[in-house]
């Protein structure tokens, strides 16, 4: 998969997916105006959303992260309902004064 092929997902620094490129939506089954607007939390399963939301929370509060820049393997929600495994990278970055993140993620 060539990188211009990877799925990308991009949120704000409220955890509101803000953009998603087409190879996202083609993998997941998502369409755009499904999910720009929404929390991040639609994309993750349930049994994983309370650790999302305590990291997610710890970065704003600290500026640093633990898991950013690193492979992490967990599953996605997809459009259609299902969990899927895919390997996460997750980059931050501040721009004019509040974060953007931005998660490449490769299917296993």
């Amino acid at each position: 998969m060539s990188e211009s092929e990877v799925p990308v997902v991009i949120s704000d620094q409220r955890g509101i997916i803000t953009h998603i490129n087409e190879p996202f939506g083609k993998v997941f089954h998502w369409r755009m105006e499904d999910l720009i607007g929404k929390a991040l939390v639609v994309l993750i399963p349930p049994n994983l959303r309370d650790a999302h939301q305590m990291g997610f929370s710890r970065f704003y509060v600290t500026g640093s992260g633990t898991l950013l820049d690193r492979a992490l393997d967990l599953k996605v929600l997809t459009g259609d309902g299902k969990e899927r495994l895919a390997e996460h990278t997750i980059s931050a970055e501040k721009i004019g004064g509040e974060w953007v993140l931005g998660a490449r993620i490769r299917p296993l």
